[in-house]
């Protein structure tokens, strides 16, 4: 059994500030023996961070991060195991990344209204470098021209809701997001559900329809979790059946809360989906 895993983590291809050779790199230097890159609504970074994986002599698992909707809710479901030429997950994958920059650019026009941003759009370098734009990018261009103390800073003040530059957005189900996952071979797992803003029941809701639609785990351990939220995710899983899955969310070095590679142990009597992953071919 592997001792140090991590299932969940993000390069440059999305909102991450490493490519993924790097990723892979600090990974190794953090003695991680198993490591998954799961970019928001791409596979563009897993070929590079295969090579450099196996260049490691780590063991890569090929996953991605998919954006989905359930009841208002945004939601993300980390697949695992994919099959990123499949052409179900390819399809899926490039009607997100429409729905994205369709996004950004809306962004953009509601903060040019501000006579703050209206002679430096921060929207069009983000448009204009970025092959999957988030919301994160524009926010780092707002710190960047001095609007905003940090990203958390430039969500509270422009891109938050009710913010100025607020734009709502209608995902795809969850269904599709699962279907997508399970027609390129994966493992779809639910990412950290105690962030989600849902009561108790509303989430244990969504874990039924999630398991019922083809949901494989849910995300019962990682960084800064507090030992109730901890104890409530187990429950989940072993209630519903569904197994547990680990990682930091990693997205850049230096986020204290969000280390590469650290992250508790899973909780007895939660089936690691790491078991399954490995009986694949």
């Amino acid at each position: 059994m592997f001792d140090l895993i991590d299932l969940h983590t993000h390069s440059h291809h999305s909102d991450g500030t490493l490519a993924p050779a790097q990723l892979v790199a600090l990974a190794a230097q953090r003695h991680v023996q198993v490591l998954a890159l799961t970019d928001h609504d791409t596979t563009a970074g897993l070929a590079e961070a295969a090579a450099a994986a196996r260049d490691a002599g780590m063991r890569f698992i090929s996953g991605v991060e998919i954006t989905a909707g359930w009841r208002g809710q945004e939601l993300h479901i980390v697949g695992l195991g994919v099959d990123q030429e499949n052409p179900a997950l390819k399809n899926h994958l490039a009607h997100l990344l429409q729905l994205r920059r369709s996004r950004i650019a809306a962004i953009g026009e509601r903060l040019r209204r501000n006579s703050s941003f209206r002679d430096a759009d921060p929207t069009a370098a983000v448009l204009a470098s970025t092959a999957v734009p988030t919301r994160t990018h524009v926010a780092r261009a707002i710190v960047a021209q001095g609007l905003a103390k940090s990203t958390q800073d430039a969500f509270d003040r422009w891109l938050g809701r009710g913010c100025k530059g607020h734009v709502p957005q209608e995902w795809p189900d969850l269904a599709s997001a699962v279907a997508a996952i399970r027609a390129a071979g994966g493992h779809a797992v639910l990412a950290h559900p105690h962030r989600y803003k849902l009561s108790s029941g509303a989430l244990g809701n969504l874990c039924t329809e999630f398991k019922d639609c083809g949901g494989s785990a849910l995300e019962v351990s990682l960084p800064a979790m507090s030992p109730n939220d901890a104890a409530r995710l187990a429950r989940l899983a072993r209630q519903h059946a569904l197994a547990g899955s680990a990682g930091s969310d990693f997205h850049e070095p230096g986020l204290a809360w969000r280390p590469l590679g650290r992250f508790a142990k899973l909780p007895d009597g939660v089936e690691p989906l790491l078991a399954r992953l490995q009986d694949q071919p």
